[in-house]
C-alpha cells in the first residue's frame, strides 16, 4: 500500500493507493497539480500528464464511493464520490481513508496529490 495525502484548499484527505502496478506507476507521476470538475453527479475528474501502465489491471471495476481510479479510453483520473455499475476501461488505483467531502464542490477547483510517505 502506498500512503498518499490530497489537498484541497485548507483540506488535506489521507488516501492509499494499491500496490499493484497500475497503482505504483501512478505514484511516480506524483506529486500532481491537477484540477477536478464534476462528471454526471458521480465522479470528479480531471487529465493526466500521461497514461498509466493497465496491463495487469482487470477489464472492468465497479466503483464505490471514495475509489481513486483511472479511466483509461480517456487517460484520466476519476475520483469517485458516489458508487456507479461496472465500467469496461476503469482501473482502481487506490481509495481515500476517510470522508470526502471536501471534494463535493459545485465548479472546477484545484487538487495536489501527493506521497505521505516521502520524507520533506
Amino acid at each position: 500500500m502506498i500512503p498518499i495525502n490530497v489537498t484541497v484548499g485548507e483540506a488535506t484527505l489521507a488516501a492509499t493507493l494499491d500496490d499493484t502496478i497500475v497503482g505504483r506507476d501512478f505514484a511516480a507521476m506524483l506529486p500532481l497539480d491537477l484540477t477536478l470538475s464534476d462528471f454526471h453527479g458521480i465522479e470528479k475528474v480531471s487529465d493526466l500528464p500521461r497514461a498509466v501502465d493497465t496491463s495487469e489491471a482487470p477489464a472492468t471495476y465497479e466503483p464505490a464511493a471514495g475509489d481513486i481510479t483511472f479511466y483509461a479510453p480517456w487517460g484520466n483520473l476519476a475520483i469517485f464520490y458516489k458508487p456507479f455499475q461496472p465500467s469496461g476501461g476503469l482501473v482502481r488505483l487506490g481509495t481515500f481513508d476517510g470522508a470526502v467531502d471536501a471534494l463535493l464542490q459545485d465548479s472546477s477547483f484545484e487538487i495536489r496529490i501527493e506521497r505521505a510517505d516521502q520524507p520533506d
